[in-house]
């Protein structure tokens, strides 16, 4: 619903939203190797 509200028209498209806190957000190293632990390159 909330994605046909702004305007995305492809059907069945998927959207990922996140956010960083604490250490996270303040230490790249950190944040760096929980992103490399999860398989992911966000």
């Amino acid at each position: 619903m909330c994605m046909m509200m702004r305007g995305v028209e492809k059907q069945n498209s998927q959207m990922k939203t996140s956010v960083m806190l604490g250490s996270f957000r303040d230490n790249q190293s950190t944040r760096m190797e929980f992103l490399s632990l999860l398989g992911t390159n966000a």
